[in-house]
């Protein structure tokens, strides 16, 4: 008689998933997961072959996840906020798929294309498509790095964060929509 699965793949990335935003990567073993999900180590090994894999998984879901939530954003305000909300919400999870650190497993192509569907559907409709990757990835970065400052502290200058999110956002947004949507002249020496 086979032996009874005691946890399946979603547990475990799950599982993962929760580590990974109470102690951070380092955290993330399959000692840990495995202790998590009720099992022993060597059981992981028959659903993850190992903990790069397991990691890569993590970034899949977290990537899943964010294209889920922003599937439906109205404009680059909208689709920004949610992301400052999830980054909020899943820090570590946030900082892996966004900021990785060199040599962490990242998300497959499949899952960083279809988590970047809404935010170059966002640039299409904002600056046409000739310059749609182009806004996509401004707008990525200027969110990006303002949410990782903020979640790190960065910000200690005083002043009203809420209101530098907004500041930043509407110029970031305003530039974008201003530019010329033909190609641009090349740069001068």
């Amino acid at each position: 008689m086979p032996t009874p699965e005691r946890t399946s793949l979603d547990a475990i990335v799950t599982a993962a998933s929760d580590l990974l935003e109470e102690t951070g990567l380092v955290g993330v073993t399959m000692q840990a997961v495995a202790d998590r999900v009720g099992v022993r180590p060597p059981s992981l090994y028959k659903r993850v072959e190992n903990r790069e894999r397991l990691i890569q998984l993590v970034a899949e879901a977290t990537l899943t996840e964010v294209g889920r939530l922003t599937a439906d954003a109205e404009g680059p305000a909208d689709l920004a906020n949610t992301m400052r909300a999830f980054g909020h919400r899943r820090p570590a999870a946030f900082q892996l798929v966004m900021t990785p650190s060199p040599g962490t497993p990242v998300a497959g192509d499949p899952f960083r294309v279809a988590a970047s569907a809404s935010i170059l559907r966002v640039s299409r409709d904002l600056v046409g498509d000739t310059r749609a990757l182009e806004a996509a990835r401004t707008l990525t970065a200027w969110t990006a790095g303002f949410i990782t400052m903020e979640l790190g502290g960065s910000f200690r200058l005083g002043g009203d964060l809420e209101d530098a999110w907004r500041f930043g956002l509407e110029r970031i947004t305003a530039a974008l929509a201003s530019a010329d949507d033909g190609e641009s002249a090349a740069p001068r020496d």
